[in-house]
């Protein structure tokens, strides 16, 4: 019963002892601001929830491009989900005949993304008169920024068509 008593009295003892413990800050790192945790890029960032169909670029090189997976030499020409190859190796090369599947497409795209390469090129009135007589806006970017232009437009579901040069054309 001596021992019973004794553990009994006990028990306070070492629950206080234990809240101390407890109470007392550990050696951990402290947590990160929640402002660099979050940005507003990853509230918009949807890379894992793209569905299968729908084209994402991943990357770029000097020569070429990947999306969805697959690596791409050259130029490419995307309009919706749909991504073929393209003949212009160079920015001069651009050219109303260059893009003239646009005269068949439907249904139009709202926007077309020109890709230049490594600069952003000016674009001569023929090519512009030629874009806006299909009833398209036209976007000039550098290949880079026309590459996630593309996929931010595309995940917003809106129709949208990118004509790139590689990023290590430049003229």
């Amino acid at each position: 019963m001596a021992v019973r008593q004794r553990a009994v009295a006990t028990l306070p003892n070492l629950i206080r002892s234990l809240r101390k413990e407890c109470a007392k800050p550990t050696s951990q790192a402290p947590l990160p601001s929640l402002r660099r945790a979050f940005s507003l890029y990853d509230q918009i960032n949807l890379i894992d929830n793209v569905p299968e169909d729908q084209l994402r670029f991943q990357r770029y090189t000097e020569t070429g491009f990947t999306v969805n997976g697959v690596d791409y030499e050259g130029s490419l020409l995307c309009v919706g989900n749909l991504l073929m190859s393209w003949a212009p190796k160079k920015f001069p090369e651009i050219t109303p005949d260059s893009l003239s599947i646009f005269r068949t497409v439907r249904p139009i795209p709202e926007i077309l993304i020109l890709g230049c390469g490594r600069h952003i090129e000016p674009v001569g009135p023929e090519l512009r008169r030629f874009v806006r007589s299909i009833g398209m806006k036209l976007e000039v970017l550098d290949s880079r920024n026309a590459t996630s232009t593309y996929n931010i437009l595309n995940e917003e579901g809106r129709i949208v068509a990118a004509a790139l040069l590689p990023y290590g054309i430049s003229s």
